[in-house]
């Protein structure tokens, strides 16, 4: 794979063997031919080729030639079965997509008969039952199609909300789902950068609006990537808080989960309304990743001679799609009531996943260790999309193509290969269901389409959420009050929390539902109905008062999810009340940092008052307080009260050590370099914080106020030399310890050091410890001239490895100091091999034209072609398991493990790579640059104060993005201190060519190929 560049980041890895990650879908624009391609299975010897978990049973629904290149499907009310069809993926823009209707004609549960319900869509790739018609996701719209006069073909077709993005089709916005809630959720993560198909698919997007109406509702360009949701009778339409890639999921409580190619599943914690309300509080993050087996997860892959690219992972998830909770009521325990489901269309399988609570999110779990859910032994099966039937059927939509890969991400020899076009007339849908299980029935027709409303009222009883949707989502749509009546009744159904739960919802979406029934919700049996009614309670408390007053009273209630909503929501209630429960809520569940989260993002008012209670109860064997002290004292410091910024500092630099100093320093910091106020109202701290770095008994707080007096700064150097000499002598004092040496050096920084540089580099010396070198170091970087640069070029050959990492920073830290380096490395007195990821890539991503262009001719000079020629014999070598190990350790371990051991969990895990062909191993391993994987794009960030720093997005919100600089190094920025965000465009990932020789590598594809 080449360039694959998604504008958000998960993490990074050294080696790009792990960084790689697949699309979903497969290739089109040649014609197939019409005779079967070599190596497709045809349908009747389909199922022969599939593994499915025992005690299920699978069976064809649907096959090519009634559909093909099938993406997404939707059973509707009267049982009409709609499926998508995207054949022009990946490049073809021409009006291929179609919306087709399937019929079982004879009866027999299996489709015979297709109807082209819609044509002459660009890359259709959701679908959703909306009124009498149907809503189609089809970038940059979302479109309404409708049949008017019964003949199976949409007259009707208008853009419901467009804007969006026309990129990579892997990433438009897809999947409509009908929430809980009666909005409409659209997955969404963005547009996708492109090196080679920059006209087809270079669009960034637009405003998202509703072309219909002028002067109505509008979101930032393309959503700002994020899903979005939508009400279209109301004219409502919010971003939220999370982003998904292909396909999301709800489970009975409405828990929002999602997917991202390489991280299987994770969680929408917080809601948008929850994450901007206080602007002093920079939440970078909203979502959690739940597997407790990993992001980017092993997967068991079964198939024969997998069909693989160049740069095609093997063993780990990286094409996740579709993710499913099930929620049909028909299968066994454990998959019944917990499982959610996630397709993984490049290694031909379906993950399960079943959910256990955790506080206020969910840890996902393997159900076996060593197998999955549904795998086929053929290369062509193509999982991608999921649906849960009328049922209580999961169906599987196979996209079935030999090529999964986008030639954005492939080698340009494989894409002149062929074949990427073939399957592109087929296509397969397969029904699991429990072992025993009936024939499908719905397919001769459903009758939900025509029952009175009592009927449905009644169906929200069902213990298959489709019926349960379906029926609401009519309700809602009827509008009909004198169905009130017998919702109201529904939500008070003695056995049926399910039934209370969508009456209460639906009650809800009329515009109908009563301040006495929420308050009944209040007190419901089930936690997820008291959590569900929370929110309904949230939404009434400006029209409902006496609701405010009930809230505080669920303080004590059993359930944590109960709880932290109940957090979240009393956040928008001011009262005596309200503050006391949040404050009691906040202590139960202190160790949840959601729940500090939530507690803190309430109004800023209430910030000092609970920072005087934390303080007064700190409990320093308890690790929570420590970081909620540090998010409320960043809280204070980001705010305008001088005053008690000034008394924070006060007591956090007393002499008298507590435990909680510290983190008030540290908060502070964070807060400050946020500032709103005048740093000249803290001359006298600054004075006093001088003092503490020198002579404060506890290390903790000395280095805490050095980091504060970088953002206060110092006091007039006049009065501060004395403190300067002082710290030259402690610097040159090598009877002292280490931890106070470094400090001195450190504290110098804060000054011009010039006048101490003969002192600076007499300790950049092998004879000094390296804390002090790299102090030094650090120091001498800081004179403005070329004196550091010139000195490491000087002192090269005698710096150790930890040594040379801090010097190259220094040649990176200006223009003019890069060319120097770069002439060092033309010259050969600095090895390109000494270069890590970060420096490579930032060489090659220099804003300056001439500088980037100088390095790029430098770091790339070498092809895959030569690198993989030059070490074609280690392949052909017998390798040493043992010695490869440590290969390992020297090269890979900085930011990978095997199975958990033996390095830093930075990036992938290697251990998932035994399966992979030695070839495709050690053609990664050289060749990294020719491939991003999304979640590895390399950004260039100019702060406000001319600052600037480089790395991955490792997770952003509206308020605060969160910089991943390094292997366990992450730095939270708030958005106004942001000038620009550059994306470089270019791989991180280093070269191994030239660094181990063939028999270290084959040592090393020895040893990542074990099995154990």
């Amino acid at each position: 794979m080449k360039n694959k560049s998604l504008q958000r980041g998960r993490r990074r890895g050294l080696v790009s063997v792990l960084s790689l990650l697949l699309v979903w879908l497969a290739g089109c624009g040649e014609k197939p031919d019409a005779d079967l391609a070599a190596g497709a299975v045809p349908p009747e010897k389909a199922l022969a080729t599939l593994e499915v978990e025992e005690g299920f049973q699978i069976e064809l629904l649907a096959h090519e030639p009634l559909i093909a290149s099938p993406v997404d499907m939707e059973i509707d009310e009267d049982g009409r079965l709609y499926v998508v069809e995207m054949p022009g993926y990946p490049l073809d823009k021409s009006g291929s997509g179609k919306i087709k209707l399937l019929a079982d004609t004879d009866g027999d549960g299996k489709m015979d008969k297709s109807t082209v319900f819609a044509e002459g869509l660009t890359l259709p790739n959701g679908i959703m039952r909306w009124k009498k018609g149907i809503l189609v996701t089809d970038a940059p719209d979302v479109l309404y199609l409708e049949d008017t006069d019964g003949d199976g073909k949409a007259d009707v077709r208008s853009s419901v909300l467009t804007g969006f993005s026309l990129s990579n089709p892997h990433i438009n916005v897809n999947n409509p789902v009908y929430g809980l809630d009666n909005w409409v959720y659209l997955a969404h993560l963005g547009a996708i950068s492109t090196r080679k198909y920059e006209k087809e698919f270079g669009d960034q997007g637009g405003a998202i609006r509703f072309p219909q109406k002028s002067g109505g509702p509008s979101l930032p360009k393309n959503a700002d990537g994020r899903t979005v949701r939508f009400r279209p009778d109301a004219q409502q339409l919010e971003m939220t808080s999370s982003r998904s890639q292909f396909g999301h999921t709800f489970d009975p409580w409405g828990n929002h989960f999602l997917t991202f190619n390489q991280n299987h599943i994770y969680q929408e914690v917080m809601a948008a309304a929850y994450v901007g309300r206080n602007p002093d509080l920079p939440l970078a993050e909203a979502t959690q990743s739940i597997s407790d087996h990993g992001d980017a997860t092993e997967v068991f892959q079964i198939t024969h001679n997998p069909d693989r690219q160049l740069f095609t992972p093997a063993g780990l998830t990286t094409s996740s799609s579709g993710i499913t909770a099930y929620t049909g009521g028909a299968f066994p325990e454990p998959f019944n009531t917990n499982a959610v489901f996630v397709t993984e269309s490049v290694s031909n399988l379906v993950h399960v996943d079943l959910l256990k609570d955790k506080g206020a999110s969910f840890v996902a779990s393997r159900h076996h260790d060593n197998k999955e859910f549904l795998a086929s032994t053929d290369s062509w099966f193509r999982p991608v999309n999921m649906y849960v039937g009328p049922d209580g059927a999961l169906y599987v939509l196979d996209y079935y193509r030999q090529i999964i890969e986008h030639p954005e991400w492939m080698s340009d020899e494989a894409i002149q290969a062929g074949g990427l076009y073939n399957g592109k007339d087929k296509g397969r849908i397969y029904r699991i269901t429990p072992k025993g299980t009936k024939r499908a029935d719905w397919t001769a027709g459903l009758k939900l389409g025509d029952a009175t409303n009592e009927e449905l009222v009644e169906k929200l009883t069902h213990p298959n959420q489709w019926w349960r949707m379906h029926a609401q989502r009519l309700l809602v749509d009827q509008h009909d009050a004198a169905t009130v009546p017998a919702l109201e009744t529904m939500a008070k159904h003695p056995t049926s929390p399910l039934g209370r739960l969508h009456a209460l919802w639906t009650l809800e979406g009329m515009g109908k539902l009563t301040p006495g029934l929420i308050e009944r919700g209040l007190r419901d049996s089930v936690a997820g109905v008291r959590q569900n009614a929370i929110k309904l309670a949230e939404l009434h408390r400006n029209n409902a008062p006496g609701l405010t007053k009930v809230l505080p009273t669920l303080q004590n209630d059993p359930d944590p999810k109960v709880r932290y909503q109940l957090l979240c929501t009393l956040g928008f209630i001011n009262s005596p009340e309200s503050d006391a429960a949040r404050q009691r809520l906040l202590f139960h569940d202190l160790d949840d940092p959601w729940v500090q989260v939530a507690a803190l993002s309430a109004s800023a008012a209430q910030t000092g008052p609970l920072l005087d209670v934390v303080l007064k109860n700190y409990k320093p064997d308890v690790a929570a307080y420590a970081s909620l002290v540090q998010r409320l004292t960043a809280m204070v410091g980001a705010g305008k009260d001088a005053e008690r910024i000034r008394a924070l500092i006060r007591q956090a630099i007393s002499p008298e050590s507590t435990a909680w100093q510290a983190p008030v320093l540290a908060g502070l910091s964070e807060g400050l370099s946020r500032r709103q106020i005048d740093l000249s109202s803290l001359r006298e701290q600054q004075r006093q914080l001088v003092q503490t770095c020198f002579d404060h008994p506890a290390a903790s707080v000395r280095r805490a106020s050095l980091h504060l007096l970088n953002v206060v700064g110092i006091p007039d150097p006049a009065e501060a030399r004395s403190a300067f000499n002082r710290a030259v002598k402690m610097a040159g004092n090598s009877s002292l310890p280490d931890e106070k040496r470094t400090e001195a050096l450190d504290f110098l920084a804060l000054g011009d050091p010039t006048p101490q540089v003969p002192l600076l580099k007499k300790l950049i010396t092998p004879r000094e410890q390296p804390a002090v070198q790299l102090a030094a170091l650090r120091v001498l970087s800081r004179v403005p001239d070329q004196t550091a640069p010139q000195y490491a070029l000087q002192q090269w050959p005698a710096l150790t490895p930890e040594i040379r990492a801090e010097a190259l920073a220094v040649f990176m830290s200006n223009p003019e100091r890069t060319g120097l380096l770069l002439d060092a490395l033309e010259s050969g007195k600095i090895q390109t091999a000494s270069l890590g990821w970060s420096q490579k890539t930032r060489l090659m991503g220099h804003s300056d034209e001439k500088l980037r262009d100088r390095a790029r001719a430098l770091l790339l000079r070498n092809d895959e072609q030569k690198i993989n020629g030059e070490y074609q014999k280690a392949l052909g070598m017998k390798g040493d398991a043992v010695k490869g190990k440590a290969v390992y350790g020297q090269n890979c371990s900085l930011c990978h493990q095997v199975r958990g051991q033996l390095g830093v969990a930075y990036g992938p895990d290697l251990g998932t790579v035994h399966n992979w062909l030695p070839k495709d191993i050690m053609a990664n391993v050289l060749a990294p640059n020719l491939s991003i994987a999304p979640g590895f794009d390399f950004w260039s960030i100019e702060l406000n104060d001319g600052s600037s720093l480089q790395g991955t997005l490792a997770s952003e919100t509206s308020a605060a993005i969160t910089v991943r600089t390094a292997p366990g190094v992450a730095k939270t920025l708030n958005r106004q201190r942001i000038k620009s965000l550059k994306l470089l465009n270019m791989s991180p990932m280093p070269s191994f060519a030239g660094q181990i020789d063939q028999q270290q590598m084959a040592d090393l594809l020895a040893f990542l190929r074990q099995k154990n």
